[in-house]
């Protein structure tokens, strides 16, 4: 029995989906740069020609992708956070723990830190630092932090610099994620002594 239309286009639709996020754990564990279409596309099962179909070129599967990577969702969720009428110290342990449990249940949510970190690093990159999740991320976890040094629970320092250690350390656990099986997590309050002071 052939296949109704709808059938095609929901095949089409799953397909591509599948190369999206196949793409994405590629891409995180080799970068851009070192991301071969011909190796990508026996990494997700498929031909190089199928790959073409979908996505023009690498740089147009990387953007796809990136827009991904770059949640609004997420991005909505840290700034409401960043609005809760809260403790600066109770936003982090929340942030710390919907991290961590992110970094523990979605091998995707990994691919996603290192990706957009990745992309600051890259030389010759396709895509406007300005539009990168990462300073997003850092604009209102930098907010938590200012108010947590006004409130005393957080340590000093630039806020912008402090954002970027903190977010350097959940880079380092997603690479941990995606590139070996055994390693020790961190737990939420692990990740929160980044920023807060010692309650000793």
């Amino acid at each position: 029995m052939p296949k109704t239309p709808e059938r095609c286009q929901e095949i089409r639709e799953e397909t591509r989906k599948k190369i999206l996020y196949d793409a994405m754990l590629f891409f995180a564990r080799n970068g851009f740069a070192g991301t071969k279409i011909s190796d990508l596309a026996d990494y997700i099962g498929i031909g190089q020609g199928t790959l073409y179909i979908y996505f023009k070129s690498k740089e147009d599967l990387f953007k796809e992708i990136f827009v991904i990577c770059n949640n609004d969702k997420e991005i909505k969720d840290l700034k409401m956070l960043s609005c809760l009428p809260i403790s600066a110290k109770k936003k982090i342990n929340k942030l710390s723990e919907t991290v961590i449990s992110k970094l523990d249940q979605d091998e995707n949510y990994a691919a996603k830190v290192t990706l957009t970190t990745q992309v600051l690093f890259e030389k010759d990159s396709f895509i406007s630092e300005s539009t990168t999740y990462q300073s997003e991320i850092y604009k209102y976890t930098a907010k938590i932090i200012e108010q947590g040094q006004k409130e005393k629970s957080v340590v000093g320092g630039s806020s912008i610099k402090l954002a970027d250690f903190y977010w350097s350390v959940v880079y380092l656990y997603a690479l941990k994620k995606l590139f070996t099986t055994k390693y020790e997590t961190l737990t939420a309050a692990d990740l929160g002594r980044v920023l807060l002071k010692d309650d000793n």
